[in-house]
């Protein structure tokens, strides 16, 4: 009966969707003021519904409720009950489930929020918001319902969760991540009705920024999350493959970046407007682009979706829709709204410009390697092309380190118009610093130069050079009259400069050996000795593993890692748990492989300097 209540209370918020689409965008267009106050209340009655429906489902998996197909597919009775809980959203239906309560809490949020903006406007964007929401409960209740029965025909017991998402990445990844993509639909929301008022001005851009900013927050570390889950769940020791999925979550992100930057150059001197209101379409469209690619079934990766054709088909109508209708709109608008502000070429918002530039070509790029694969596929009937980390990283690292160059000088340059020689004269400083530090730090770590080392340490330190020399200036009148939106700013751009000399250090310091090793075996890597002492059966709460003990000599300090290769009793799945020390300047990460004969196992070593730095960065960006 619970899961037919699930059910019911999805249709219910079916139609309610597209009642506050109505009422939002009908009531603003005729000016009739009880519709649109009453979007608000209908926007909390269906996140209510919504919350229902997602209440049921957990119910479902908690109580061992089989009869649902989706917890017999994707739960066992042996489940660990924190892993119950993810579950629900561990495949396709309960992880767009998930989709749209985040959506409704989002609307909810933005209903709240009533008084500081104008009815008219309020009730638009609460009404494209509906719409976007009457497509996604579409899109769960016609294709995807996770409330579908198997009666009379109910298994004794489920099939068991992938044994790679039973993990606590799963528990915290998805949901912030979601949280992301989904919040990309108020600024496009903000976008579109701006675009149906023709009102495009600093107070829509101020109103807009920071729902825009918490969105890219939440995305930022969702993809810090889901990078360090692959390093430590994956066993092989990597953060980022370029792996399509990846790359899903990543190009919203770039549009979404040049989206924060362009609306405070809209919100401080008026200007960009159109540019600002193409980003924002873009940034959601590109997080529908991203699920088309996870939900459609074109193709397999880890931690994709593949589903039948059906589903995606259907977000390919959606995403056409959506897309092409807003486009359409911009096109028929856009003409109207002019922005008259004029600017030297040494100011900040050159420099916003050209940061805008350098994130949309890199996010174009991406777009390019993730897709043109999958068309090749479809339109050569079947066959395959690989793009690999090799060609992103041709294409991606030099674009960002001209953005690093910008972001150096963005804190000195002052809006409208900089002296050249003021600016001079403040960065004169700055370049050799950064040159001897990214010379000296190569030789201090490895007795040699590396040229990525250098070029990474030298980007990093002129990011955060630029930033602490403007910071007296700031502090001047008194720190409690610095405004926040500044702090914001300073975290975002030194936390990039970390991660930029985390992912360089990380890459071309990090060692790593693949061995055959016996008990009783020592191995020496980067000076670290590794000594192989036993392995010995353990039990999991589903699993059984073989569990290694490796004693680790690291200078005068010494202690144990037990990597483990478990099986799964469900489903009867391998899989390698990785045994990592972790440390601000270093990880010693030790995976176990196969057996061998005579004993041997095959074992995987890695000294990994500075890996810590590339979430680091990304953490002190999202605060």
């Amino acid at each position: 009966m619970i899961p037919e209540l699930g059910h019911f209370a999805l249709l219910l918020a079916f139609c309610l969707s597209g009642t506050i689409a109505w009422y939002g965008l009908a009531g603003a267009h005729i000016g009739r003021r009880s519709w649109m106050l009453g979007t608000i209340n209908m926007v909390f009655a269906q996140t209510l519904l919504v919350a229902a429906a997602f209440a049921a489902l957990a119910w479902g998996f908690v109580t061992d409720d089989f009869s649902i197909a989706y917890v017999a597919n994707n739960s066992n009775s042996l489940l660990p009950a924190p892993y119950k809980l993810s579950a629900i959203w561990g495949a396709h239906e309960g992880s767009f489930l998930l989709w749209v309560l985040i959506m409704c809490l989002w609307m909810s949020a933005v209903a709240l929020r009533c008084h500081a903006l104008p009815l008219g406007m309020h009730a638009r964007v609460l009404g494209v918001l509906g719409l976007l929401n009457l497509g996604f409960l579409a899109f769960l209740l016609f294709t995807s319902n996770p409330f579908d029965r198997l009666i009379p025909l109910t298994p004794l017991d489920g099939s068991d969760l992938n044994p790679l998402l039973q993990d606590f990445g799963l528990i915290v990844h998805p949901p912030v991540l979601y949280a992301g993509y989904v919040g990309f639909s108020v600024a496009f929301a903000f976008a579109v009705a701006a675009l149906i008022g023709g009102n495009v001005d600093s107070a829509w851009a101020r109103w807009s920024r920071t729902w825009t900013n918490v969105a890219w927050a939440f995305l930022t570390v969702g993809i810090a999350l889901g990078s360090w889950w692959a390093y430590y769940e994956l066993g092989w020791g990597g953060w980022w493959f370029w792996d399509p999925v990846e790359n899903a979550s990543f190009m919203p992100w770039l549009a979404g970046t040049a989206l924060i930057h362009s609306l405070a150059a809209t919100e401080k001197r008026g200007t960009f407007k159109n540019w600002t209101l193409l980003l924002a379409l873009l940034a959601f469209s590109l997080s529908l682009i991203g699920a088309f690619i996870v939900r459609s079934g074109v193709l397999t990766s880890v931690h994709a979706f593949a589903v039948d054709p059906l589903r995606g088909m259907f977000i390919l109508a959606f995403l056409g829709v959506v897309v092409g209708g807003s486009l359409t709109l911009y096109a028929i608008r856009a003409s109207a709204i002019d922005s008259p502000v004029r600017y030297t070429i040494v100011s900040r918002e050159t420099a916003l410009l050209v940061n805008n530039l350098l994130l949309v070509v890199a996010m174009a790029m991406v777009l390019l390697g993730t897709l043109y694969p999958l068309a090749y596929e479809a339109l050569s009937g079947g066959d395959k092309i690989s793009i690999g980390p090799p060609w992103f990283n041709r294409f991606f690292v030099p674009l960002m380190l001209g953005l690093g160059a910008f972001l150096g000088l963005a804190p000195l340059l002052n809006w409208k118009r900089t002296g050249l020689a003021t600016l001079l004269g403040s960065i004169k400083w700055m370049f050799p610093t950064a040159l001897a530090l990214g010379l000296g730090l190569p030789l201090l770590l490895r007795g040699e130069l590396s040229s990525g080392v250098v070029i990474a340490v030298f980007g990093g330190v002129w990011i955060i050079g630029g930033h602490l020399l403007d910071l007296p200036k700031r502090l001047k009148p008194g720190i409690a009259r610095v405004p926040l939106a500044y702090w914001g700013m300073w975290c975002a751009h030194v936390g990039f400069a970390v991660t930029l000399m985390g992912v360089a250090l990380t890459h071309d310091l990090s060692a790593e050996k693949d061995l055959r090793m016996v008990p009783g075996q020592s191995v020496t890597l980067e000076g670290v000795v590794f000594t192989f002492e036993r392995t010995r059966q353990v039990a999991g709460p589903n699993y059984i593993a073989d569990e290694g003990r490796f004693e680790v000599l690291e200078g005068n300090r010494r202690y144990a890692l037990n990597p483990q290769k478990r099986i799964y009793r469900a489903s009867g799945s391998r899989m390698t748990e990785a045994a990592i020390d972790a440390g601000f300047l270093r990880d010693i990460y030790v995976s176990l492989g196969e057996p061998l004969e005579d004993g041997a196992w095959a074992v995987r070593v890695h000294v990994k300097p500075f890996v810590r730095w590339i979430w680091f960065g990304a953490l002190l960006m999202g605060f």
